[in-house]
C-alpha cells in the first residue's frame, strides 16, 4: 500500500471535530449528508447585528395575512394596508407622465417615430441615448454616472442653491440615495478598539444608517431629536453625544436627515448653521440626507440644503467643511422607487480620498442606466413652452398638494385619540406619533419577548389589517414608544386607516387598563 493510501487511511480516522470540518449526518434513506459549509454559526458575525425594522417581523406577517385572505381565510378586515414604508407607487401615487415617456422611448426607441409621443419627450430620449453605448440604456456607463447627466445634476444644484457653483466632477450617480450613503460610510470607517470609527445618528433614525454601520463594524453614537419641540435638533445633544462618545471610539461623521425620516421636520436655517459650526469645531465629516427635500408642507418652513449654507457662510467654512449630500428619485412627487436612481455631491474632499472613491464605484460597473435616465428627468424637467410642461406642473403639484393635505389629516385625527401624541408632519411623508401603552400591555409584551410598541403593532396588524412600524424599530428614548406610519394611501383610504388606528387604540387601551 502506498504511503499516500496510509495518510487517506489516517485522516479519515480523525473526528470532522479534530479535523475542523463540519460534520456529517446520516439521512432517512441511508445516505451520508454533508453538512453546511457556510452555517449561522460561522458566518460574518457584523450581518448578524443588522437589523432593519421597515421590513422587519410585522411586514412579513402582513406578506402572510394577504396570502391567507387570498386563499379564502376569515379575517376582521378586508384587506391589509402597508403603511409602513414609503413606497408612493405602490399605495397609489400615479407616475409622471413626462419620465415614464422619455423612459418607454429610452427603452424601445422604435417608439421615436410613434406621433402619439410630444416632440420634447422625443428629444429628451434621443439626447441620453446619445449618452449611451450603442444608443442603448442596456450598455455600461461611466463608473461615476453618465456625463450629460452630472452635467444635469450640477446644473440642477447651482439653480436650486441660488447660483452657487457645482462641479459636475463632484457628482457621484448612485443606485439610490442608500448607495451613496453607504458608499461614503465605507470610506469613514477605519481603526480599531477605541480608535473605531464613530458615526453620530440622529434618533429617530432610519434603519438604513445602524444596519450600515453594524454591518461595518463602525460605532453607532446616537443624538436625540427633541420631540417637545417637534424634533429639533439641539447643538447641546450633539456636544453631549460626541463628548461621551470620545471615551470610547473616534468620531469622524456627522448624518442628518432634512426633512427628516420616521419624524418629518423640517430643519431651520439656522439651526443648519449651528450645525456646520459644531462639525467644523469637532473635525466631523458632514453627510446630508436630503432626499425628501420637495417635501415641504408646513407654514413657515422651508428646505435649506447643507451645501448652500455652507457657502453662504462663507470661506471660513466652504473650502475647510467636507459634506456629502444624497438626493434620490424614490420620494418628493416622483415616488420613483424601483427605479434606483440617486446622486451624492461631494464638497472639499481630499483628492488623494477622491480618487479611492472613484475607484470604490468602478467596482460595481456603474449604477442602473434608466435610474440615471429618470435622474436625468428629476434634475431637468419640461421647461415653459415645451408641449409637455403645463401638464407636468399639473401633475407635480396635485401630487405635492395631495401630501400636505395628508400631512395635515394625519396630524389632525391622531391628536383627537386620548394617548396618542402626533407632532406636525412638517415634510417627508412619515408621521411618528408617541403612543400611550398601559402597564398591563407592557408586561405581557415582557413575557412575550418583545418590545411594548412591537407587540402594539403586531396586534393592531392581526385585529385590523393595518401594517405599521414600531418605534422601536427606529430608536427613541427609554420610556417612550411611537410608530411610524406613512401619509401615501390615497386620502379616502387615509382616512379609514385613521379611524381604524384610533378605533384599535382605544379598545387596546381599554382591554389593558
Amino acid at each position: 500500500r502506498s504511503i499516500t493510501q496510509y495518510q487517506t487511511q489516517s485522516l479519515s480516522g480523525l473526528s470532522a471535530t479534530r479535523r475542523g470540518l463540519p460534520k456529517e449526518k446520516m439521512t432517512d434513506n441511508g445516505m451520508m449528508s454533508r453538512a453546511k459549509v457556510l452555517t449561522i454559526d460561522n458566518m460574518n458575525p457584523t450581518v448578524k447585528k443588522v437589523e432593519y425594522a421597515v421590513r422587519g417581523p410585522i411586514v412579513q406577517r402582513a406578506v402572510e395575512l394577504e396570502r391567507e385572505l387570498s386563499e379564502g381565510m376569515k379575517k376582521p378586515f378586508a384587506e391589509v394596508i402597508k403603511a409602513n414604508i414609503g413606497d408612493a407607487h405602490a399605495m397609489g401615487q400615479q407616475p409622471i407622465t413626462f419620465f415614464r415617456q422619455v423612459l418607454a422611448l429610452c427603452s424601445y426607441p422604435e417608439l421615436l417615430s410613434d406621433s402619439t409621443f410630444p416632440e420634447d419627450a422625443k428629444s429628451r430620449a434621443c439626447r441620453i441615448l446619445q449618452s449611451c453605448g450603442g444608443f442603448s440604456m442596456g450598455s455600461y456607463s461611466a463608473s461615476q454616472g453618465i456625463d450629460s447627466v452630472r452635467q444635469d445634476v450640477a446644473q440642477y444644484i447651482q439653480r436650486r442653491d441660488g447660483g452657487v457653483p457645482c462641479d459636475p466632477d463632484n457628482i457621484y450617480l448612485t443606485t439610490g440615495a442608500s448607495d451613496g450613503i453607504v458608499t461614503m460610510l465605507k470610506l469613514l470607517v477605519c481603526g480599531e478598539g477605541t480608535s473605531r470609527a464613530g458615526v453620530m445618528i440622529s434618533i429617530p433614525q432610519y434603519p438604513l444608517y445602524s444596519a450600515a454601520l453594524a454591518e461595518l463594524g463602525a460605532v453607532q453614537i446616537n443624538y436625540y431629536l427633541n420631540e417637545e419641540a417637534c424634533w429639533s435638533l439641539d447643538i447641546p445633544e450633539l456636544q453631549r453625544a460626541v463628548n461621551e462618545a470620545r471615551r470610547y471610539c473616534n468620531p469622524r461623521a456627522l448624518c442628518i436627515i432634512n426633512p427628516g425620516n420616521p419624524t418629518g421636520q423640517v430643519q431651520s436655517r439656522q439651526c443648519i448653521e449651528d450645525v456646520i459650526r459644531f462639525a467644523a469645531k469637532e473635525r466631523l465629516f458632514l453627510m446630508a440626507d436630503e432626499v425628501y427635500q420637495d417635501n415641504v408642507y408646513a407654514d413657515g418652513c422651508q428646505f435649506h440644503s447643507f451645501k448652500k449654507v455652507l457657502f453662504e457662510m462663507g470661506p471660513e467654512y466652504s473650502e475647510t467643511v467636507e459634506l456629502a449630500s444624497f438626493h434620490s428619485t424614490s420620494k418628493c412627487y416622483m415616488g420613483e422607487c424601483g427605479f434606483r436612481g440617486g446622486y451624492m455631491e461631494i464638497i472639499n474632499m481630499d483628492d488623494d480620498v477622491k480618487a479611492q472613491l472613484t475607484k470604490l464605484v468602478s467596482v460595481r460597473l456603474c449604477p442602473p442606466v434608466p435610474g440615471q435616465a429618470l435622474m436625468d428627468l428629476v434634475v431637468n424637467p419640461p421647461q415653459p413652452g415645451e408641449p409637455s410642461y403645463n401638464n407636468f406642473i399639473k401633475e407635480r403639484t396635485a401630487t405635492l398638494s395631495a401630501l400636505a393635505e395628508k400631512a395635515k389629516l394625519t396630524e389632525q385625527v391622531l391628536n383627537t385619540v386620548e394617548g396618542i401624541s402626533c407632532n406636525p408632519v412638517q415634510g417627508a411623508m412619515y408621521s411618528f406619533p408617541r403612543i400611550t401603552i398601559p402597564e398591563k400591555a407592557v408586561q405581557e409584551a415582557a413575557e412575550k419577548g418583545q418590545a411594548p410598541d412591537m407587540f402594539y403593532c403586531m396586534k393592531m396588524l392581526e385585529e385590523t389589517g393595518i401594517c405599521l412600524v414600531p418605534g422601536s424599530g427606529f430608536g427613541q428614548k427609554d420610556g417612550t414608544y411611537h410608530f411610524r406610519m406613512t401619509i401615501l394611501p390615497p386620502k379616502d383610504k387615509l382616512q379609514i386607516l385613521l379611524n381604524n388606528v384610533k378605533e384599535f387604540h382605544q379598545r387596546f387601551t381599554l382591554q389593558y387598563s
